[in-house]
């Protein structure tokens, strides 16, 4: 949800291809074609209809009013090592890690300092990623000790799941997501102590662990996915588990139609996760560009909110922005709101040398009174 079977909507710094149509996402110029009519003198003209571009395909933005939240900025959420997953140190443009007994070395770019330990350690790693260092860029893993199995079993918090060799170097788990998964947990229970119902939505789901942790807790799941591979994963996912009986809703779908088609219902949720890609496509090819349709995603997510909402988090890896544009205009959607908003990063504890690696900016809308 081994890559590109299992390429998920993810994380994509590739452009969008081009076809003989015009390049995606970009408005061709009104052309003309001039034909002769029989036995007259006049022309008539015939105009091609212009593919509308990114922008003209998002309605306008909703005006919202009311107070700013209670806010917090600058939070640092931090993922410790634990007996399933440690980051056991960083630098190079490299990061090794261990997953469950696997020690797994890969390109990380924010490494860009030196190592804590020496090269002798790094060299222990089971498997290594070689190839394209780009996010979704394609290689190939090779390993020293001998071949491994493309997937291995791995736990979160008890909770077993599938990790996976894949040619896009990710392993289908993001580790530091721990921080809000065990927040999110932490509500549901809370809320289903008080005998109340709770309806999550996991949209960009890719391999459904998130899904998972909601539906054990007790929660409702529609989980949301532009690739079908990954969705397959996430089954494969919910076997291991055993909560094949678990209210979850798998949906292959592009993500910001499915909100629209959710709000036409009049169908709401009380916890929503949000964690899209910098650039991605829907299913039929629908393009995802993040700074152009994340604002109308969240006016979305804004009216897809229960009337109790109890959480909803929003998570990006995009570089070239900051925690406070993220926070700004979750600010401007959801004012009036009666919460609290909290945005910052999320980082992975280095396991030698007490270093920090940031991988993801967040903004998380916590209801009132509620404890994290």
């Amino acid at each position: 949800m081994a890559k590109p079977a299992y390429k998920s909507s993810r994380k994509d710094s590739r452009k969008p291809r081009t076809s003989s149509k015009g390049a995606a996402g970009k408005l061709r110029d009104n052309t003309y074609s001039k034909t002769s009519s029989k036995g007259g003198d006049h022309t008539t003209h015939q105009k091609r209809v212009a593919k509308p571009t990114l922008q003209e395909q998002i309605p306008p933005r909703v005006v919202r009013t009311g107070s700013r939240m209670p806010e917090t900025t600058g939070m640092v959420l931090r993922a410790e090592p634990d007996k399933d997953y440690a980051l056991i140190d960083s630098g190079n443009g490299e990061k090794l890690e261990r997953y469950g007994s696997i020690i797994v070395r890969r390109p990380e770019g924010q490494a860009i300092w030196l190592p804590t330990s020496p090269e002798a350690e790094w060299a222990k790693a089971d498997a290594v990623f070689t190839g394209n260092t780009d996010e979704e860029g394609q290689g190939r893993w090779q390993y020293p000790k001998g071949d491994l199995a493309e997937t291995w079993p791995l736990e979160f918090d008890g909770l077993p799941y599938l990790g996976r060799f894949t040619s896009f170097r990710h392993t289908g788990v993001f580790p530091e997501q721990a921080v809000h998964w065990r927040s999110m947990d932490k509500v549901i229970r809370a809320a289903r102590t008080q005998g109340r119902s709770v309806r999550m939505l996991n949209l960009f789901g890719y391999t459904g662990l998130a899904s998972l942790v909601a539906a054990r807790a007790g929660a409702e799941v529609t989980h949301v996915d532009a690739s079908k591979k990954a969705i397959g994963w996430a089954q494969e996912n919910q076997k291991l588990a055993k909560l094949q009986d678990a209210p979850i809703r798998w949906i292959c779908d592009d993500a910001v139609k499915f909100c629209a088609r959710e709000k036409r219902r009049g169908n709401t949720y009380d916890v929503i996760l949000l964690d899209p890609p910098a650039y991605g496509r829907g299913p039929k090819g629908e393009v995802w560009q993040l700074f152009d349709h994340l604002p109308y995603m969240l006016d979305l997510v804004r009216d897809l909110q229960s009337p109790k909402p109890l959480l909803s988090i929003l998570t990006s890896y995009a570089i070239r922005a900051s925690h406070f544009a993220l926070h700004e205009l979750v600010q401007d959607v959801f004012a009036g709101s009666d919460a609290r908003l909290e945005s910052g990063e999320l980082v992975l504890q280095q396991e030698l040398g007490g270093r920090s690696l940031s991988t993801s900016m967040f903004s998380r809308i916590i209801a009132k009174g509620a404890d994290l």
